[in-house]
């Protein structure tokens, strides 16, 4: 496919952001981190370093990072993660192999969502975990500064979880040995690289020798896939239309998507630029008439940031697109199953639920309508781009949701030709 619309970019990846800036706060030295994104999200991660004790400024296009040394202060009041799983959940990996006692909370929606999955293995490092009855935030996190490596079976398919259990390694002393669900995004493990670290591959494992502390460097966050996965979406639902993307994240556990979108009947080009600890490259994508698919369990891990993007694929395409083993949707920023369900309904859609996924009955018949978003940026993103591809009106309750992970989102979609 030969490009001749402008490309457009996106944010810098906030799941490599959150990664970067954490491992540039335990860093000997002062780093430069270059495209780190403005969403809310990884401002919480930001703002939590600088409870922690790191220094953290803006310096031009770069942030600069001095870090801790790994000696992190205690705050004086608990760090409000707001609706960052990801802050959350690595924060605690962190903070449990070190001498220190934090609290960590964030807002109404972050303290509905699991935090059991990651008190079990970082209590294998000695660490203690105090949850809400719950098992949600707000919850205390007492570190243990003379933590022993340890045999952790990770046994949700949550890169938030191995990530913590690997940070948590960090600080321990020996060898940590990661075993269980290990298939997800694997950004953690290459940029404890970037940061002059080990993490091995052995028969299936993960394996840390700590303690290790990182050495300080620069960086450049590629452009955040999963935001570019809107555009590409846009341009795939409309026979003809095209949208390009430069300079965008290509990291073989986050591209499962364009996979999806040719097996939906796009055309998609995918030419890659670098082939650094992150790779990175153009996506272009051609629409036509698209045909339903079916999401196996197996593919879900890879796809968990755009599935309800999948069901809006589904809305245009002829047949039932079907997900199944997707019952993590249920417990991100929303009920995702159900949120995406009702709202997709509220447009002429029809939906079925299931406990782990949903199916899609298409092409709809679309009508204009006012959409729930429970708060929920990639709800809101899905259905902006079904509006833009219909020809109908959406009106989302809270469209400022989508500032969590893309900012200026709506000027980008209204630049897909």
């Amino acid at each position: 496919m030969t490009a001749t619309i402008p490309p457009i970019t996106v944010p810098g990846d906030k799941s490599i952001a959150h990664r970067a800036l954490i491992l540039a706060a335990l860093a000997r030295g002062t780093s430069r981190l270059r495209n780190v994104p403005a969403g809310l999200d990884v401002r919480s991660t930001q703002r939590a370093l600088r409870a922690l004790g790191a220094s953290i400024a803006e310096d031009g296009d770069a942030m600069v990072v001095t870090g801790t040394g790994g000696a992190l202060a205690t705050p004086g009041e608990p760090i409000d993660c707001g609706n960052s799983g990801t802050t959350i959940r690595l924060l605690a990996g962190v903070l449990a192999t070190r001498p220190v006692t934090v609290t960590l909370d964030g807002d109404a929606s972050l303290r509905a969502r699991p935090m059991r999955r990651i008190a079990a293995p970082l209590e294998a490092f000695g660490a203690q975990i105090a949850l809400t009855p719950y098992g949600t935030a707000p919850f205390v996190v007492r570190g243990n500064g003379d933590a022993r490596g340890a045999e952790v079976e990770i046994v949700v398919a949550s890169a938030q979880v191995k990530s913590a259990v690997l940070f948590a390694a960090l600080n321990a002393h020996g060898r940590t040995r990661v075993t269980g669900q290990l298939a997800t995004r694997d950004h953690t493990e290459r940029l404890f690289r970037a940061y002059g670290m080990t993490c091995e591959a052995d028969d299936g494992a993960l394996v840390v020798e700590g303690p290790q502390i990182p050495q300080a460097c620069d960086f450049d966050v590629p452009g955040d896939v999963s935001s570019a996965a809107f555009l590409l979406a846009a341009a795939a639902v409309v026979p003809g239309a095209r949208a390009v993307v430069e300079d965008v994240g290509l990291n073989p556990t986050r591209i499962a998507f364009l996979d999806v979108l040719r097996r939906f009947g796009a055309q998609v080009d995918v030419t890659p630029a670098s082939f650094g600890e992150e790779p990175r490259g153009r996506i272009a994508v051609r629409g036509a008439s698209l045909r339903a698919i079916v999401v196996e369990p197996g593919e879900v891990p890879g796809l968990i940031d755009e599935l309800p993007l999948v069901g809006v694929l589904g809305a245009f395409a002829r047949g039932t697109t079907v997900v199944t083993g997707a019952s993590e949707l249920r417990v991100k920023e929303s009920d995702r199953i159900e949120t995406f369900a009702r709202a997709a309904r509220t447009i002429g859609v029809e939906v079925e639920t299931f406990e782990d996924g949903f199916a899609v009955h298409g092409p709809a018949r679309f009508r204009s309508g006012s959409v729930v978003t429970a708060g929920d940026h990639r709800i809101a993103m899905a259905f902006s781009v079904a509006a833009r591809a219909a020809g109908i009106e959406v009106r989302l309750d809270d469209p400022d949701c989508m500032a969590v992970s893309f900012p200026g989102f709506t000027g980008a979609l209204e630049r897909v030709a």
